[in-house]
């Protein structure tokens, strides 16, 4: 039913989306306030540099973007393979299918920038020769999560939970196909983690899951920058982070991929997920959680 809904409503002109997101966008941040603590504290924090004025101008397009991303991923219900392509302009796609054509697997690092749903939609660009794949967390609403599940899969992209992720790479990789698999790798880790590193202004502990796998399929590494040059429209390029991440230093590409991921952001803030409390868990946090063992654990760095 919630589908069905979502489907309805996505079979609405964007001009319509786009009006009832403006109204949104103001309630979000004027009214109802969602998370402006938050997004706020995040900006200061992370642009020290920028006046008062220029944080709020920000904070203020941040709310009309992330309400425009709500309606951009609803239009995914009904959006045409020819309406995506227009919507979603996809450069240097031989970065990829160059690497699949000779049987290499291809890890796709993105970051919650633009509308990283729309992602999804690679198998239209991709070779045959790959299986495209996408890593997510399942949602505590099970009625919203296989509704986004159903969004996400609507170009035959594979959604794999985290926990079923290796168990579905090795037995491709058993199988002799070559996968592209799109992490999101920004969000707040646990405590369990190995690498700190500086990142838009913050120390910050991250993600090195999907560096591990990358080396155990000896996969080429490639950022998706992603750019919006007007509302509604979005361009996707790749760069290379690494040739072959195996043959690479450990942590050497989970550090590439945060020094684009900052420069991507850099360009227009407002495009990041700043209401994600991204930095909740501080390095004083981490050492004190594990105590004598911290310097172990980043014995690498």
């Amino acid at each position: 039913m919630l589908y069905v809904i979502a489907y309805i409503l996505s079979l609405l002109p964007f001009r319509i989306l786009f009006a009832v997101s403006d109204v949104l966008a103001w309630l979000a941040c004027d009214v109802v306030r969602y998370r402006r603590s938050a997004v706020r504290g995040n900006l200061e924090s992370s642009f020290p540099e920028k006046s008062r004025e220029e944080i709020r101008k920000i904070e203020k397009r941040f709310y009309r973007f992330l309400c425009d991303y709500f309606m951009e991923t609803l239009k995914l219900a009904s959006m045409s393979e020819k309406k995506m392509r227009r919507h979603l302009k996809v450069e240097n796609i031989e970065e990829i299918n160059d690497a699949v054509e000779k049987g290499q697997s291809v890890t796709l690092y993105l970051g919650h920038y633009c509308n990283w749903e729309w992602v999804s939609s690679l198998p239209l660009h991709i070779s045959s020769a790959a299986r495209c794949a996408q890593i997510y967390h399942p949602l505590e609403n099970k009625a919203f999560d296989r509704l986004l599940y159903k969004l996400r899969t609507r170009f035959d992209a594979n959604n794999i939970p985290m926990s079923e992720i290796m168990q579905r790479l090795v037995r491709w990789k058993k199988e002799g196909v070559p996968t592209v698999t799109g992490y999101i790798a920004d969000q707040a880790p646990g405590l369990n983690i190995h690498l700190f590193l500086d990142f838009l202004n913050h120390e910050t502990g991250v993600y090195t899951g999907p560096e591990r796998i990358s080396k155990f399929l000896g996969a080429k590494a490639v950022y998706a920058h992603m750019s919006r040059p007007k509302r509604g429209y979005y361009t996707l390029r790749f760069i290379p982070v690494s040739g072959n991440v195996k043959k690479d230093k450990m942590f050497e590409t989970s550090r590439e991929y945060f020094r684009l991921l900052e420069e991507n952001i850099r360009e227009a803030p407002q495009y990041w997920l700043w209401s994600h409390r991204r930095w909740k868990r501080p390095r004083s946090m981490f050492n004190a959680f594990h105590g004598d063992k911290a310097e172990e654990m980043l014995s690498h760095l």
